[in-house]
């Protein structure tokens, strides 16, 4: 068999992305932490977490899509915030 190659051009950027990073984001999301508030990593975790307790991870889900339906403005705002919360971590 002819060996496979994946070749990457310079002016693409490669990112990967997980299920689990997504959770997080939708957690955070739901969680009452305020992109205003400029929280730490470390609230920043506690409100993930505190939101997956209380939530679960479908309930997480639930509370975007409602979010997003009601105030689709202020809900991908808030989602680009929780995204990039997520990855600073």
């Amino acid at each position: 068999m002819p060996a496979t190659t994946i070749e990457k051009k310079p002016h693409l950027h490669y990112t990967t992305r997980t299920t689990f990073d997504t959770a997080r984001a939708e957690a955070l999301f739901a969680s009452a932490l305020q992109p205003s508030d400029r929280a730490s990593a470390f609230q920043v975790r506690a409100a993930i977490t505190g939101a997956l307790h209380s939530l679960g991870i479908r309930g997480c889900a639930a509370h975007l899509a409602r979010e997003c339906g009601e105030h689709p403005e202020a809900a991908a705002a808030r989602m680009r915030w929780a995204i990039a919360a997520v990855r600073a971590l």
